[in-house]
């Protein structure tokens, strides 16, 4: 195997005290996996490694045949290694992308099933928990996939239920739904390998906002009322965004809906999984987010443009979503400047 550089040279810098063992990490290429999401995962170990000038992460790259793999848009990535053994202990994530029932040969899952016998920790990326559930390796964990495919993998894997969220840590087993989940998902690993403040800089470094929070959905509510196709749902969900200034009464909605106000509950329910109180809410939050990102307004002044009765009511929802009142997060913003 080429020897690789893993420290490339860059002009932010960070400095982080470490002396101890590089972190070898493996992506397994299957045919057709997503481009987005695989390099989503790895850049955050390169800038990890730029910023830092240390060798925090080492990364290879793994085919069946150790040929290039052809991604879904058609670009072909080279690998480093062919189905060898690797070392024990080491972290191994599988790329999949469309098809991904079919992407996975009698011959990879043999090495999967061995890998994994040796105590590799093993992950998914995007569509990868199809080949981890065909070696057995999602039983009684928590684990995500792109919610794309989460229809087709139900069917084929009875028993098994991923989650919705942009990623699941389950001890060892590390899983995202894909695109730029893989990006927080490796965010949340770095964080945990190297601390918090590394992992802020290397954020900032991909221009990626943090969700700070594995348990976000992959879909926004509105996308998963479009996809129901259900009318009044739609109609709920537009009220609520041309009155978030001044937010309407639950009753008040539904009557603009025409819908009644146990049908519009029972519809959020059934498709979106929250109550529509709940979606008001987070969908206010999410403008006070956007408008402390793009804007020079007040704390004070963003409370009122959400229909907050003050700013103390707009801290509170604000942290509980993002993890830091309004006053944090806008000051984090210009200390990583």
């Amino acid at each position: 195997m080429k020897e690789k550089n893993f420290i490339p040279k860059g002009a932010a810098s960070f400095q982080i005290n470490f002396d101890g063992k590089t972190r070898d990490i493996y992506f397994l290429l299957l045919p057709k996996l997503t481009m987005l999401a695989f390099s989503a995962a790895l850049e955050p170990l390169r800038v990890a490694n730029q910023v830092t000038n240390k060798e925090l992460y080492r990364w290879y790259l793994v085919s069946e045949d150790g040929q290039k793999v052809q991604c879904s848009n058609g670009v072909e990535i080279s690998a480093d290694l062919d189905l060898e053994n690797i070392p024990r202990a080491a972290r191994l994530f599988v790329c999949s992308g469309i098809e991904p029932a079919e992407s996975t040969s009698p011959k990879v899952l043999a090495w999967l099933n061995r890998q994994r016998a040796f105590g590799c920790h093993l992950g998914g990326i995007c569509t990868g928990a199809f080949a981890l559930a065909k070696i057995g390796a999602l039983r009684g964990r928590k684990f995500t996939l792109h919610w794309e495919n989460q229809p087709a993998f139900s069917e084929y894997f009875d028993g098994l239920e991923p989650s919705t969220n942009l990623y699941e840590i389950d001890k060892d087993l590390m899983t995202c739904g894909g695109g730029n989940a893989a990006t927080d998902m490796m965010l949340d690993m770095i964080e945990s390998d190297f601390g918090k403040d590394l992992a802020i800089i290397i954020s900032d470094m991909c221009i990626h906002f943090r969700s700070n929070n594995r348990k976000a959905l992959q879909k926004s509510a509105y996308s998963v009322a479009l996809g129901s196709r259900n009318q009044k749902l739609i109609n709920a969900m537009q009220v609520m965004h041309d009155h978030i200034e001044e937010p309407l009464e639950i009753t008040e909605i539904a009557d603009l809906a025409n819908i009644s106000r146990r049908q519009l509950e029972r519809l959020f329910q059934k498709y979106v999984e929250i109550s529509p109180v709940q979606f008001y809410i987070e969908l206010r939050v999410a403008r006070a987010h956007a408008l402390l990102n793009e804007t020079d307004m007040t704390v004070a002044q963003i409370a009122a443009a959400t229909g907050f009765g003050s700013t103390t009511q707009l801290a509170v929802r604000f942290k509980k979503r993002f993890g830091k009142s309004p006053s944090a997060f806008r000051r984090g913003w210009s200390e990583h400047s």
